[in-house]
């Protein structure tokens, strides 16, 4: 057995790889659904919009677990290369199933929107991981996404393209600069420090 699928084995990245995929495949059906509802349009997909991407970032951020940090520690090759191909390649595929699970009206609430939401809670989940550990980092991200569902304007724009990105539409600049400062900054969060380790 190679290093690599031991690495992958033991981050349960083919358990992260299946939920995804379930994920894409739920968030298709119910922007679907939710659009073809009598009275509804592209609008519709908001809830879609907003919770696929969370939950793909809870399986980006629990694949982030490290078993045997000690073990890690003692590795010859460098760490920060490994985890960053790691969150990067989990979020690209992430990124791709989840714009293709809403098509059309990119300019409002599609793709666009799909892929900015999943890189910011990417960023968040998995600076989480670096600060509290994997087994609770989707927490953070859950709160803060919930709490802007709840609180966000239903005017798009201004400030609340900043605080209240993952609820506007595509093309807010403000909400694409905040979400991917969230997924660099997070990223690189991670690849410097790893997981943190958590004692049982």
């Amino acid at each position: 057995m190679t290093g690599s699928t031991l690495y992958l084995r033991s981050r349960t990245v083919p358990g992260a790889l299946a939920a995804l995929l379930g994920t894409a495949a739920a968030a298709a059906w119910s922007a679907s659904w939710l659009q073809s509802q009598q009275g509804f349009d592209h609008t519709a997909r908001v809830p879609v919009v907003v919770l696929g991407p969370l939950l793909a970032a809870s399986a980006v951020g629990t694949s982030l677990h490290t078993p045997s940090d000690e073990l890690d520690r003692t590795a010859t090759r460098p760490w920060p290369p490994r985890r960053l191909a790691h969150v990067v390649g989990l979020t690209t595929l992430a990124v791709l199933l989840l714009a293709l699970a809403v098509p059309g009206h990119a300019e409002e609430f599609g793709g666009l929107a799909m892929v900015r939401n999943t890189l910011g809670s990417v960023g968040v989940t998995v600076a989480a991981v670096a600060l509290i550990g994997a087994r609770a980092a989707w927490l953070p991200t859950t709160v803060y996404v919930g709490s802007v569902y709840l609180a966000a304007p239903p005017a798009p724009g201004g400030a609340a393209a900043v605080w209240a990105w993952p609820m506007q539409p595509g093309p807010q600049v403000g909400a694409w600069v905040t979400a991917v400062a969230a997924f660099v900054v997070g990223t690189a969060l991670y690849a410097i420090r790893g997981a943190r380790p958590v004692r049982n």
